[in-house]
C-alpha cells in the first residue's frame, strides 16, 4: 500500500523549503520538526486506515440523489468524524479562532497525503475549511460564533456558491438576488450548479457561502455582495431551526470523483432563503478570491495526490509483472533466459521517470507556494510584500501545472500497464478518470493563463516576475557550484530567458490596444512557464540532494536529468509557438468550422 513517498515528502519540507525556518518564527512557535514528525505520521495512519481501502468502493458506490437529498458512501461518516476530531479543518487558522495555527506548508503537505490516499475525501473538509476561514476573514463576530466552530468540528459542512447555469465562470454575468429585508438580513434568490459537497447525511447543517447581486447594485463584478445561507436557520442557543429553502434540486452525475457529490441547488424557490451579509455589500468577489486563491493551490495539490497515487500503483505492476527479454549485445534475444520484469526496459523506465518528475516536481512547486504564503504571514514591510507578490505569481502556475501535467502522467501510467491498464480490475483507470475534472476545477487552464499572462506577468509593472527571476538566479547560482549540476543551471538561465524573449516579442500588442493578439497564446505561454517553473524546483531539488544518502541522491539526479532531457527541451518550441505572428485562431472564423 503505497501512495506516495513519506521520504521524499520529509526530504521537501526540511531540505528544499527549509521548514525549519518557518518554525523558528513567533507565529509558529508552538511547533518543532518532531512534533510535525508526528502529525504526518498521524495522518499517514488515519489515511491508511480509513481513506486508501475505501477509494475503489467510493467509485463503485457513487453519491445518489434521491427525493430532494443526495446519499454518500457510509465511510464518509467516520471519515469527517475523525478528521474533525483530529483539528485538521482548521488546521492552518489562528489559534484564536480556534485552529491549530499550523504553517500552510505543513498543512498542504497533510492534505496532500490525504488526497493520494483518497481523492474522493478532501473535498468535503477542504471546502469547509476554506469557507469557514472566509467567515472568519470577512465575517461579523455574530457570524463567527454562529458558524464557524460547528464548521471546525465537521458536524456542519461549508461550500462555496458562485456558478450559474447562464454564467458559468463568467461571474460578472451571475443574476442570484439578493433583497434587504430591513433588519440587517436579506432574501435570497437564484440557482447555483456545480456546487461541490453541497448535501450529504453525515451534516446536520450545510453554510453555503454565495455570491449574489443586492437589488439596484452595479453591472459586472462590481456589484457582487457575498452572503452565509445556511441550510437550515439556526437559533440563538446554536441549536438547529427551521428549514432555509435551499433546495438540492439535482445531482451531476460525474465521469470521475463519483464519491464526491456535486449538486444543483436552488435559493428561495420553494419559500424564502434568508442571507447574512458578509462584510461589505459589493465586495463579495474580493473577499470570495481569498477563497478561490487557496482552492486554487489546493486543487494542484490534488492533482500531485492523484498522479501520485497513479505513480505507485504502475511502479508496483511494473515490478511485478514479467514480460519480454532484455536484449543482448547481437542485438537478439536468449529465449532460454526467463523473462524479465518490464521495469528493465527502457521505455518503461522513461514512462515511470516521466511520471516521478511530474509527482514530484509538482509537490515541490505546491510546497514552494505554500512556503511563500507561510512568509508572507511571518515577515515585515517589503519582505511581506515581496512574498505575497510571488505567490500571486505562482498560484495560477500551481494550479495549472499539476493538473495538465498530472493528466500526462496518469494517463502514462495507464499505459505502463498495458491492456491491463484499460481494465476495471486495476485502479488506473479510475485515476484517470478522477483526475480528468482537475484542470476545469477553480477556474480552467484557459483561465488561469489568461491570469498569469494578462494580469500577474504585468502587475505592478512587472514586479512579481522580477522578484520570481531572482528566485531562480539564486538556484542557478548555488547550482553551479555543483559539478555535477553546472549544464542544468545554464539551461534553466537559458530558458528563463525565453520567457523575457517572449513577453518583449507579445508586449507590444498590449500597448497597442491589440489585447486579443497579446492574449491568444496566453495557453502556450503557461505551458512554458510551468515547465520553467518546475525546472527550477527540479534543480533546487538536486542542490538539496547532494547532502543525502547515496540512493536517495541518485534517484533525484536522475530524474532532474530525465526532466531536463525530455521536458526543457520543449521550452524552445513553445518559445517559437508563442513569437509566431500567425494569428490564425484570430482570424478564423466561427463558420469555418
Amino acid at each position: 500500500m503505497q501512495y506516495y513517498d513519506p521520504k521524499t515528502l520529509s526530504f521537501l519540507l526540511s531540505d528544499v523549503h527549509h521548514l525549519e525556518e518557518l518554525l523558528d518564527t513567533d507565529r509558529y512557535a508552538a511547533y518543532d520538526s518532531q512534533s510535525i514528525d508526528l502529525l504526518l505520521d498521524a495522518v499517514k495512519d488515519f489515511s491508511d486506515s480509513s481513506l486508501f481501502p475505501y477509494i475503489k468502493e467510493m467509485d463503485e458506490r457513487p453519491s445518489v440523489f434521491k427525493d430532494g437529498r443526495v446519499t454518500v458512501h457510509e465511510q464518509f461518516g467516520p471519515i469527517m468524524k475523525k478528521a474533525g476530531e483530529m483539528g485538521l479543518i482548521g488546521a492552518f487558522m489562528d489559534e484564536k479562532d480556534n485552529g491549530l495555527q499550523l504553517p500552510i506548508t505543513v498543512f498542504n503537505a497533510i492534505y496532500f497525503i490525504m488526497e493520494a490516499a483518497n481523492n474522493h475525501v478532501t473535498g468535503y473538509l477542504g471546502l469547509t475549511a476554506g469557507s469557514a476561514n472566509l467567515i472568519v476573514a470577512f465575517g461579523s463576530e455574530e457570524l463567527k460564533n454562529k458558524y464557524v466552530p460547528n464548521m471546525l468540528e465537521m458536524r456542519w459542512s461549508g461550500t462555496m456558491c458562485l456558478t450559474e447555469p447562464q454564467a458559468g465562470s463568467s461571474l460578472s454575468d451571475i443574476t442570484s438576488s439578493a433583497t434587504p429585508k430591513g433588519d440587517g438580513t436579506y432574501s435570497i434568490k437564484g440557482q447555483k450548479i456545480f456546487i461541490s459537497a453541497s448535501d450529504h447525511q453525515f451534516s446536520d447543517n450545510f453554510i453555503h457561502l454565495v455570491l449574489a447581486r443586492v437589488d439596484g447594485a452595479p453591472a459586472g463584478t462590481k456589484g457582487i455582495s457575498l452572503f452565509v445561507v445556511p441550510q437550515y436557520h439556526v437559533n440563538d442557543d446554536g441549536s438547529i431551526g427551521d428549514f432555509n429553502h435551499v433546495d438540492v434540486v439535482g445531482e451531476f452525475e460525474k465521469l470521475g470523483q463519483r464519491g464526491y457529490c456535486t449538486n444543483h441547488l436552488a435559493f428561495g424557490d420553494s419559500g424564502e432563503s434568508l442571507g447574512y451579509l458578509v462584510g461589505q455589500e459589493n465586495k463579495g468577489l474580493s473577499y470570495m478570491f481569498q477563497m478561490m486563491n487557496e482552492a486554487r493551490i489546493a486543487t494542484g495539490r490534488m492533482g500531485t495526490g492523484i498522479a501520485s497515487a497513479a505513480y505507485y500503483a504502475s511502479l508496483q505492476y511494473a515490478k511485478e509483472r514479467p514480460q519480454g527479454r532484455k536484449l543482448q549485445s547481437s542485438g537478439e534475444k536468449d529465449m532460454n533466459e526467463e523473462q524479465t520484469l518490464i521495469i528493465n526496459h527502457p521505455d518503461v523506465k522513461r514512462m515511470l521517470l516521466h511520471q516521478k518528475a511530474i509527482v514530484e516536481g509538482s509537490l515541490s512547486l505546491i510546497l514552494q507556494c505554500s512556503y511563500y504564503v507561510d512568509k508572507s504571514l511571518t515577515a515585515d514591510g517589503e519582505d511581506k510584500n515581496n512574498y505575497h507578490l510571488l505567490c500571486e505569481i505562482l498560484n495560477p502556475v500551481a494550479k495549472t501545472y499539476p493538473s495538465e501535467a498530472g493528466k500526462d502522467a496518469v494517463d502514462t501510467g495507464l499505459q505502463v500497464l498495458g491492456g491491463y491498464g484499460y481494465m476495471m480490475d486495476f485502479i488506473l483507470q479510475q485515476y484517470h478518470r478522477d483526475i480528468r475534472i482537475i484542470s476545469i476545477y477553480e477556474g480552467t487552464t484557459g483561465i488561469q493563463s489568461l491570469d498569469l499572462l494578462g494580469r500577474k506577468v504585468t502587475m505592478m509593472e512587472g514586479a512579481a516576475l522580477r522578484l520570481l527571476a531572482k528566485e531562480i538566479e539564486s538556484t542557478v547560482m548555488a547550482a553551479m557550484g555543483v559539478e555535477e549540476l553546472k549544464n542544468h543551471a545554464m539551461t534553466l538561465g537559458e530558458s528563463a530567458k525565453m520567457i523575457e524573449a517572449c513577453l518583449g516579442h507579445l508586449m507590444p500588442h498590449a500597448m497597442q490596444g491589440n489585447h486579443e493578439r497579446y492574449l491568444a497564446d496566453a495557453t502556450i505561454f503557461m505551458d512554458l512557464f510551468g515547465t520553467i517553473v518546475i525546472g527550477w524546483q527540479w534543480l533546487k531539488m538536486g542542490v538539496s540532494a547532494m547532502q543525502k544518502d547515496e540512493t536517495f541522491k541518485q534517484s533525484k539526479l536522475h530524474t532532474l536529468n530525465y526532466f531536463y532531457k525530455y521536458e526543457m527541451s520543449r521550452c524552445k518550441g513553445l518559445q517559437k509557438t508563442i513569437c509566431n505572428d500567425d494569428d490564425v485562431t484570430i482570424r478564423m472564423g466561427a463558420e469555418m468550422f
